[in-house]
């Protein structure tokens, strides 16, 4: 279930709101996305894999929600840690060559 978006690293690009399948956020229009309906979020990770900052943490359980705050989640080293656990982080990004699949013809 998602759980925390630190909105003091949040860049406001949006990735999270285009990429979560089930609409959990809200987009704002001049700051970051707000956490609009967490009672949505089916544990997907989408969010936490897209974001470029790592500003959010997604628990693995989804049957509960915890109330981690920003803090707690820093403390514990769990923003990224998804997307580190499969391999997709910042240090990888030369391995994956995603964007050359996804970059549209000229």
């Amino acid at each position: 279930m998602i759980e925390v978006l630190d909105t003091d690293v949040c860049t406001d690009c949006n990735l999270c709101v285009s990429v979560c399948p089930t609409n959990v956020f809200q987009a704002v229009k001049d700051g970051p996305p707000v956490i609009a309906r967490q009672d949505s979020c089916q544990t997907c990770f989408m969010c936490e894999v897209y974001c470029p900052v790592d500003a959010l943490y997604v628990d693995p359980d989804p049957a509960h929600v915890y109330s981690l705050t920003v803090d707690t989640v820093k403390q514990d080293g769990l923003f990224g840690s998804y997307r580190r656990a499969i391999g997709w982080a910042k240090e990888t990004r030369h391995l994956r060559k995603t964007d050359d699949h996804f970059r549209l013809p000229q």
